[in-house]
């Protein structure tokens, strides 16, 4: 008697073929760039995998010279939250927006970009402001160091 060849975990056959994967990555990038161009779905969730690695690069971008301005408006005695400055952020991106993002959906997504650049900000001056604590003579956990 034949035996039965075991399916493949994340395929399913496809007639008496090999089986076809359906989930998970492909074997390498080149069978992603055939699949791609066989199948509009896998080419469109491609390039929104591109967008977002450049989306992550330019996130942590911003967040960067957020850091650096949080350093900045402590040096100048400004507070971190500023709601006229974000305001007008958030006009700017929305004046700028062409679409197919509604002028609401694209507020609340850099609502949430601010909110989180103004927390790193806090969490940064803080940091900075402790390790300058930490540097003054007399002023360190060890006694035997001042």
């Amino acid at each position: 008697m034949g035996r039965t060849a075991r399916p493949v975990a994340g395929s399913r056959r496809r007639g008496k073929g090999a089986p076809v994967r359906t989930s998970g990555a492909p074997a390498g990038e080149a069978a992603a760039d055939r699949d791609s161009e066989r199948d509009p779905l896998l080419a469109r969730r491609h390039r929104i995998d591109a967008i977002d690695r450049q989306l992550v690069g330019l996130l942590n971008e911003r967040a960067t010279h957020a850091i650096a301005l949080g350093g900045l408006k402590k040096e100048r005695g400004l507070p971190i939250y500023q709601p006229s400055r974000e305001e007008e952020v958030l006009q700017n991106v929305q004046e700028f927006n062409r679409g197919p993002l509604e002028g609401p959906a694209l507020r609340r997504l850099f609502e949430r970009i601010i909110d989180e650049s103004r927390r790193i900000e806090r969490i940064a001056t803080t940091r900075a402001s402790e390790a300058a604590v930490e540097e003054r003579p007399g002023s360190g956990s060890d006694p035997a160091k001042d």
